[in-house]
């Protein structure tokens, strides 16, 4: 009996398969991924960016030259949108694999009620 219950599906459930079945092709574009994901790279790559723009704070610190800041800006900007493509392919394979067990679930669920 407990089985049974274990096998029912919750309306949060189901909301998230109805939610994925329409979202998962959108959200597997990579401009998605970096539109959703780069805000929250910049945020990850900020503090280098920011330690690197006001260094007067340090005051042994090596001088940095123009071409050095560039050069900078372009590595924490690369960083920033590695971090983006990553964590959104990483969430999306999550929600991804959810989905599946939800499915194998719902039709497992389909076959005892039958």
């Amino acid at each position: 009996m407990s089985s049974y219950f274990c096998m029912m599906m919750t309306d949060q459930e189901q909301l998230f398969i109805n939610y994925w079945q329409l979202n998962r092709d959108k959200q597997k574009k990579a401009f998605y991924r970096l539109a959703i994901g780069l805000p929250v790279g910049l945020i990850f790559a900020l503090p280098v960016l920011l330690a690197v723009i006001f260094h007067d704070w340090y005051k042994r610190m090596i001088f940095i030259s123009s071409s050095q800041i560039i050069i900078i800006l372009i590595t924490v900007l690369g960083v920033a949108v590695f971090f983006a493509l990553f964590r959104m392919k990483f969430k999306w394979e999550e929600n991804e694999q959810r989905y599946k067990e939800l499915m194998f679930k719902q039709t497992k669920s389909e076959l005892i009620e039958v």
